[in-house]
């Protein structure tokens, strides 16, 4: 519903992926736990492979609100010229925790990083927000990412398949896939992102700034309900587990070995790590990923941000 003078927009166009963010999957899976929802405003949810093409379809003006790596976010903000605002946080890399690899088989003759020049990898999605660490460790251990590697686009529930069949020569793991492909074996880990940096902010929620700023009332609810969906997820991991099944068709024991145990840190008001993400961003712009260094701050609004309660 478009917004006019007598009212607010109405529903909001919200972009979601695959894995880890169990906050919205709540919404999604369970409405009737959230008082707002439904009542005081509406979600569009819209599916997506991977961040980057939520990015175009913020800046094009297609979604109000949307899942965004930081370099996703920032590239749009460079490229695009995206103005949004950073509403909260779903998952981070935490010390001991899960970090995204990169795996090999068994048997592959790569032993490092180096090894990967003239060599295939696997990613979720092309511009996805893996791919700046990856591409810094690549690039420290003399493998230039856009030149030595050949890139093969495959979705974290395809990688392990890609992999087997020999169609990549490293593949990307992610949960719940990596746990599948522990489990069956014949594979080993390469290399972590935890090796570039600790504390890594994978996936974040952000909103327009039109949006915001003409649907203040209807943002702050959605960022209250986003609030509440992260203290759900983490107080009732059983009905957190049946929530993820029924998103991502993963079977419940194989999410029971990681799935809010020791995988991704998750904070529990959904806040927002701001001096991780400017870590990244001076990363991202030390390397060249970005042509320009950048201020977190043009992301946050001063009151519109987790948690809200």
């Amino acid at each position: 519903m478009g917004a006019t003078s007598a009212t607010a927009q109405q529903t909001i166009r919200v972009g979601w992926t695959i894995p880890a963010e169990e906050s919205k999957y709540w919404m999604m899976k369970r409405p009737a736990e959230f008082p707002e929802l439904g009542k005081t405003y509406n979600i569009e949810w819209v599916q997506f492979q991977g961040t980057a093409p939520m990015t175009q379809a913020l800046a094009a003006g297609a979604l109000d609100c949307a899942t965004q790596s930081p370099l996703a976010l920032a590239q749009g903000a460079v490229n695009g010229n995206l103005r949004a605002y950073i509403v909260a946080q779903h998952v981070f890399e935490k010390p001991g925790g899960f970090s995204v690899y990169w795996a090999v088989k068994d048997d592959s003759p790569i032993k490092t990083i180096a090894d990967l020049k003239g060599k295939t990898m696997s990613i979720n999605t092309y511009g996805s927000g893996i791919y700046g660490p990856a591409a810094i460790l690549l690039r420290q251990n003399g493998v230039d990412p856009d030149k030595d590697v050949k890139w093969v686009e495959a979705g974290f529930s395809l990688s392990e398949e890609a992999l087997r069949s020999g169609r990549v020569d490293s593949a990307v793991m992610n949960q719940p896939f990596a746990a599948r492909a522990e489990a069956k074996g014949g594979v080993r880990k390469l290399f972590a992102l935890s090796e570039q940096q600790k504390n890594i902010v994978h996936i974040l929620e952000a909103c327009r700034v039109g949006f915001v700023d003409q649907n203040p009332d209807i943002a702050k609810a959605y960022v209250r309900d986003i609030t509440l969906g992260m203290k759900k997820a983490l107080e009732n991991r059983d009905e957190t587990l049946k929530v993820v099944n029924e998103v991502m068709k993963a079977p419940i024991p194989v999410l029971e070995t990681y799935l809010l145990k020791d995988n991704f840190g998750r904070d529990p008001g959904a806040a927002p790590n701001f001096p991780a993400i400017q870590t990244m961003l001076d990363t991202y712009a030390d390397t060249g990923m970005l042509p320009k260094k950048m201020d977190v701050a043009q992301f946050k609004h001063p009151t519109i941000v987790a948690p809200i309660k």
